[in-house]
């Protein structure tokens, strides 16, 4: 069977599928007081929409809509992304020194002109409340060590058991005592450095920092300038032993420069619950291209799902930047169209889903399309995202520009995913029983399979011994294939 799918229609999706989608994420939101990250995460960040700029106005409207329209899709974390402290005036920006606020004990606190419930010691403890009672969890973007500014002011470290200044063998601690200027971030040279974690006063200022995020009811913090080329496994440790005990779950996610390999990944893969595996991801083809390398091998080193910090350990393949947008590092806020197409669009969502990644949308919910909303809400793409196992890249060949995906479903179910890297439309064909096989699930017998496409709703009758199939270039098709009958192998 020749089927052609031209993958930029809408098409309509299983409604079956759809509320098992729905019901199985309720039935796991129940448990994730109990375990953290127990299907990867999803939600709105803000980075690709607003850069560093969103004030406290901008994020509760997002967050607003984000419960209206995505929260029952599982999009539950609403998260604020860099530099909530620095004030916006002449000469702000994102290596700029000397903007940011910090309270008495060297630890950055969000700008009251931008966040003014904050002011007054309350932190986010408001925005919390707020995101809240949306049904909502709330995170926040965090920096390695401590503030350069915290540093040169040298301003005491607190000692959270006392609430009076950190004290180690009888000296008064303070910032200049555990701050490592040989450890500066590389990409902030001017915000931030890794802080002394061998003395006691390095480890109270973690905790002090990060007992405050929890006081101020964050359930999520992405941890930024640690991990890829600016490892400090030493933070990263210390971090996730302070997270493991303290009352308040929080989800801890990973941010590194450009770049991460498995290798690095089993140095952390257990102390965290997320964790950047490339550099940012924007609205470019190059950029998704890039990504299909980077998820084979993940996949391949058996990384996806393993157990982390309080609960699981997900692979990120960092978040879907489409929709209304801002630009890297900009001093502005969302200002233009994602310039992918909407088959590169597909294309992204299907491979995060098939790679299993955490799904954080970055556009601007408050200008978001229905196209995008469908996109980012396909409930087949979702299932397969929170449901599929085994998930691994199958081999074909290159000079063909195709790439293939294939992951095992509930009930002998097989998630078959095609991707055409190439510009020009393309064709496939693949035999049912080879993707059994690669699953080591069964062989299947005879014309008892069906298939549904995920993008175009497609239902195809009974099957014959493969799928045939024509992509458009950069464009994707995902599939459901149920087969009646399987022959386990031995």
């Amino acid at each position: 069977m020749m089927l052609i799918f031209p993958v930029s229609s809408s098409g309509l999706i299983s409604l079956f599928l759809f509320f098992i989608f729905v019901c199985s994420t309720r039935i796991y939101g129940a448990s994730s007081q109990l375990e953290l990250a127990i299907t990867p995460p999803r939600g709105w960040n803000s980075y690709d929409s607003y850069s560093w700029i969103i004030n406290e106005a901008e994020f509760l409207s997002n967050a607003e809509i984000v419960s209206k329209r995505l929260l029952q899709h599982g999009y539950e974390y609403v998260v604020v992304d860099y530099l909530w402290y620095r004030r916006i005036a002449n000469g702000s920006y994102t290596d700029a020194y000397g903007f940011d606020s910090l309270d008495e004990w060297g630890r950055v606190v969000p700008d009251p002109e931008r966040w003014p419930s904050s002011r007054g010691g309350k932190g986010f403890r408001e925005i919390a409340r707020r995101v809240h009672a949306l049904g909502l969890k709330f995170g926040i973007h965090a920096m390695r060590g401590i503030s350069l500014q915290a540093v040169d002011q040298n301003l005491p470290i607190l000692d959270v058991s006392t609430g009076q200044v950190y004290t180690e063998g009888n000296c008064l601690r303070s910032a200049k005592d555990v701050g490592l200027k040989e450890r500066i971030c590389a990409w902030m040279p001017h915000g931030f450095m890794s802080v002394n974690t061998e003395t006691g006063a390095g480890r109270a200022f973690l905790l002090s920092l990060y007992r405050q995020y929890a006081d101020w009811g964050v359930d999520f913090v992405k941890l930024d300038c640690v991990f890829g080329e600016d490892f400090d496994g030493a933070e990263i440790q210390t971090v996730s032993e302070i997270l493991n005990q303290l009352d308040r779950p929080i989800v801890l996610s990973l941010s590194p420069g450009k770049f991460a390999n498995p290798g690095m990944a089993n140095n952390i893969k257990r102390l965290v619950n997320m964790y950047r595996i490339t550099a940012d991801d924007w609205d470019l083809w190059n950029h998704v291209e890039g990504h299909f390398d980077v998820a084979r091998d993940f996949a391949a080193s058996q990384l996806v799902g393993i157990d982390g910090l309080r609960g699981k350990s997900w692979p990120d393949l960092d978040m879907l930047p489409l929709g209304y947008l801002s630009d890297p590092g900009a001093n502005y806020g969302p200002s233009r169209q994602c310039r992918l197409t909407i088959d590169e669009q597909r294309t992204q969502m299907t491979l995060w889903s098939m790679a299993k990644s955490p799904l954080m949308f970055g556009g601007d919910m408050r200008q978001i399309d229905e196209s995008t909303i469908s996109i980012i809400t396909n409930p087949i793409l979702l299932e397969i995202n929170s449901f599929s196992k085994n998930n691994m890249e199958m081999s074909a060949s290159k000079s063909s520009g195709m790439r293939l995906w294939v992951a095992a479903g509930k009930g002998g179910v097989i998630y078959f995913a095609i991707f055409n890297l190439s510009p020009t439309m393309s064709s496939i064909s693949m035999k049912i029983e080879d993707l059994a096989k690669a699953l080591h699930m069964g062989a299947s017998i005879g014309r008892s399979c069906n298939a549904t496409e995920a993008w175009t709703g497609t239902i195809i009758p009974p099957l014959g011994e493969s799928l045939s199939v024509k992509v458009n270039g950069h464009g994707s098709a995902a599939f459901v294939i149920a087969c009646s009958q399987l022959i386990e192998f031995g």
